[in-house]
C-alpha cells in the first residue's frame, strides 16, 4: 500500500526515465536540421564574410570588442602578481566570450536579412525572451571556473617557486628544463575546449535564430563538428590564432578581432546548418 500512496517504485522509475525522454526529445530537435557539406577552406570565407559585416555595421562590433578588451586588461591588472591565476583565468575567460558576442550574431542577421543593424540591434537580442542563452552561459562560465581552478591548482601545486609574474610562468613552466607541466597543462586546457568548442560552435548562433533547446543545439553543433573534421579543426586554429594576435598586442587589437570573429561565426552555423524548411525553399 505504501508504494501506491506514495509512488514507490514507479515514482524512481519516472524520475529515471526523464533524462532519457529529454535527451530524445533533444535528438529529434537536432535531427530536423541538416548540416550542409562544405569543402576544407571554407572558415577562409567565413573570415571574409564576417569582416563584410564589421564594415558595413562597425559600431556594435568595436564597442564589443572595445569592452571584452577592457574586462581583459582589468582582469590582468587585478592578477598582475599572481600570474599562476591570470593564465587560467584568460582561457577561461575566452571559453565564455562566444556567449557575449549574442549582440553580433543578432547583427549578422539583421544584415542578411537586409534588415536595419545597429546598436539597437545588438542590445535587443539580449531582452529575456528565454533563459536558453542564460543557461548555455551559465554551463559555459561553469566550464571556464572549473579550468581556471584546474590551472591554477595544477601549476601552483607542481612548480618549485611561485609564478606571480609573467616571466616567472615563462621561465618556470614553458621553459623548464626537467618534467613535463606545460605540456601538461595544455594537454588538458586542450581537453577542455575541445568539447566546449564542440558543443558551442554552431549551438550560440543557433539559439538565437531558432526555437529549440539548449541540448537540441548542442547536439546539431556536435554533428556539425563531426561531420567536416578538417574544416572545423581549420576554424579552431584562425580562432586561437587571430585571438593570440589580439592578446599579443597588449589587448588592443581584441577590439577588432573579437567582433570580426563574431560575425564570422555567424556565418559558419549559416554556412553549416540547415532547416528543413530552408531545404523546401531549396
Amino acid at each position: 500500500m505504501s508504494d501506491i500512496k506514495t509512488g514507490g517504485p514507479a515514482r524512481w522509475h519516472h524520475a529515471a526515465a526523464m533524462p532519457n525522454r529529454l535527451t530524445e526529445h533533444a535528438l529529434q530537435q537536432s535531427r530536423s536540421f541538416g548540416v550542409r557539406r562544405i569543402p576544407a577552406l571554407r572558415p577562409l570565407g567565413w573570415l571574409a564574410r564576417g569582416w563584410r559585416d564589421l564594415m558595413a555595421c562597425p559600431l556594435p562590433g568595436l564597442l564589443h570588442g572595445a569592452v571584452m578588451a577592457a574586462f581583459g586588461a582589468a582582469l590582468f591588472w587585478q592578477a598582475r602578481h599572481q600570474f599562476w591565476w591570470l593564465a587560467g583565468a584568460f582561457s577561461g575567460y575566452l571559453l565564455v566570450a562566444p556567449v557575449l558576442a549574442t549582440g553580433l550574431y543578432a547583427v549578422s542577421r539583421a544584415i542578411e536579412r537586409g534588415e536595419p543593424a545597429g546598436l539597437r540591434t545588438a542590445l535587443a537580442a539580449w531582452r529575456p525572451r528565454d533563459h536558453r542563452l542564460v543557461v548555455f552561459g551559465g554551463l559555459l562560465a561553469l566550464a571556464g571556473a572549473g579550468w581556471v581552478l584546474t590551472s591554477a591548482s595544477l601549476i601552483v601545486s607542481a612548480l618549485p617557486g611561485q609564478v606571480n609574474r609573467p616571466v616567472d610562468f615563462l621561465r618556470l613552466v614553458v621553459l623548464a628544463e626537467h618534467g613535463l607541466l606545460f605540456e601538461t597543462w595544455l594537454v588538458l586546457g586542450a581537453l577542455l575546449a575541445a568539447p566546449v568548442f564542440a558543443s558551442s560552435v554552431v549551438a550560440l548562433p543557433m539559439l538565437l535564430d531558432r526555437s529549440i533547446g539548449v541540448l537540441g543545439a548542442v547536439f546539431t553543433s556536435w554533428r556539425a563538428v563531426m561531420e567536416h573534421p578538417i574544416p572545423m579543426a581549420l576554424w579552431a586554429v584562425l580562432l586561437l590564432v587571430l585571438t593570440g594576435l589580439g592578446m599579443a598586442t597588449l589587448l588592443l587589437g581584441l577590439v577588432v578581432v573579437l567582433p570580426w570573429l563574431a560575425h564570422a561565426s555567424w556565418h559558419a552555423y549559416r554556412d553549416l546548418v540547415l532547416a528543413h524548411d530552408d531545404r523546401e525553399r531549396g
